[in-house]
């Protein structure tokens, strides 16, 4: 056992993580208005960037580049204040590559091109493998288990995946394996995924995480630049398809190492699925643990108080059930129930907010009737507002999800972004 450990060890320091977090996330709506979506928070105190991150570090991979684009401001602003403790003397670093045309006249215009323009950085680390991650999914996974296995197979590239229902696969790069896992075909947000043998109502969906042998990234990327006919220059519409016929392309299923069933793995890139994954790690034993030692998530540390809750008049309780409740805020005389407050929430009296979450920062008045809501970082909601009653009246201030979520901006009040989103 400690032979395998020393095993991987090796692999994971000889690894150079690229993080995709240049994506501006448009399905959230007002939620990306001036962020990209990496630095979007999520559950209680985290930005969703927090969570690849977490792995890379966790998984021992010390040397990590994450590379921005759209407006990248309070992204790479998190980065910097909350990703700095590693040693630069033991050559570890979270490195940002913002788009500055270090090849092309024009910005990043796909995740392969992303890479391709910060090929000179690449080489300067010298890695053995590259690990390709998105900067926008909730999951945490240890690489170094994917890296031994792309070792072990003498695979080329190595594709991180995971089953999802067929009726969910259009939004995914959608792979078919042999017995041996060897992938033969792959089909980016197809109309008609096909479904896993023996599983009609599964897909094996790309989890946008890949390992690359670098003498292979370099290649693929230098054929995709000059490839006859164009290119959009993405991984999985161009890159990986190319490959499957020439090169040894393996698929890793990502599974729970202690069931053996497919693991925790959230894209939040709708106000729904990032509402209900949120509302999710206040169940009494969620699949993803916030509380697990032995794999934190690390952050920027806000330095607050403790929450507060004030007055116990029977009409005037300030209470929390069934929630999750982070550092700096006070319920004063209000109810809230089964919903998530991130820091420095302010809930004034006779006010009962139920199925929410709200962001940092976040003031409500007194009165106020607040279910099904999203609320983003410094509302300001009115005494006696009520949301997530009537659908058509809210639809005339704020935009309503499929599933009936009402998520609430500074914009849509009228009001002024805060600094620092």
């Amino acid at each position: 056992m400690q032979t395998a450990k020393r095993f991987v060890s090796r692999l994971t320091r000889q690894t150079l993580a690229l993080v995709l977090a240049g994506g501006r996330g448009s399905r959230l709506h007002g939620l990306t208005n001036w962020r990209a979506k990496p630095a979007v928070p999520f559950g209680g105190k985290f930005r969703i960037i927090d969570f690849p991150l977490s792995n890379c570090i966790n998984s021992g991979i010390g040397q990590v580049g994450v590379i921005t684009q759209y407006k990248s401001h309070s992204l790479i602003r998190h980065i910097q204040r909350g990703w700095g403790f590693l040693r630069g003397e033991l050559d570890e670093f979270v490195e940002l590559l913002p788009a500055q045309q270090r090849i092309e006249t024009s910005w990043y215009e796909g995740t392969a091109d992303a890479v391709l323009q910060n090929l000179d950085i690449i080489r300067s680390h010298k890695p053995e493998y590259v690990l390709i991650l998105a900067g926008d999914h909730i999951y945490k996974m240890d690489y170094g288990t994917m890296l031994a296995a792309h070792v072990e197979a003498d695979a080329d590239i190595t594709v991180g995946c995971i089953e999802v229902p067929i009726e969910e696969a259009s939004a995914f790069g959608v792979m078919s394996v042999d017995d041996e896992l060897n992938v033969t075909e792959f089909v980016e947000k197809p109309e008609q995924p096909k479904p896993m043998p023996g599983q009609p109502g599964k897909a094996l969906a790309s989890m946008g995480i890949y390992v690359f042998s670098t003498r292979v990234l370099f290649d693929e990327l230098m054929r995709d630049q000059t490839m006859e006919g164009g290119s959009s220059h993405d991984f999985g519409k161009d890159i990986i398809p190319s490959v499957i016929q020439r090169l040894r392309v393996v698929a890793f299923p990502f599974r729970d190492p202690v069931n053996n069933k497919p693991a925790y793995w959230r894209d939040v890139g709708t106000v729904d699925a990032l509402w209900q994954a949120n509302l999710e790690l206040i169940g009494i034993s969620p699949e993803l643990n916030l509380y697990d030692s032995h794999w934190p998530i690390w952050t920027y540390q806000e330095q607050l108080p403790p929450a507060k809750f004030i007055f116990d008049d029977d009409n005037r309780r300030g209470a929390a059930v069934d929630s999750m409740v982070a550092g700096g805020c006070i319920v004063s005389g209000a109810m809230v129930k089964h919903s998530l407050l991130f820091s420095q929430v302010r809930v004034h009296s006779f006010s009962e907010i139920s199925d929410s979450v709200i962001y940092p920062d976040v003031d409500i008045g007194r009165h106020c009737h607040i279910r099904n809501a999203l609320i983003d970082r410094g509302c300001r909601i009115p005494e006696g507002t009520r949301i997530g009653f009537d659908a058509v009246e809210d639809r005339k201030q704020f935009h309503v999800s499929p599933k009936g979520i009402v998520l609430i901006t500074p914009e849509m009040l009228g009001q002024d972004y805060p600094h620092g989103l």
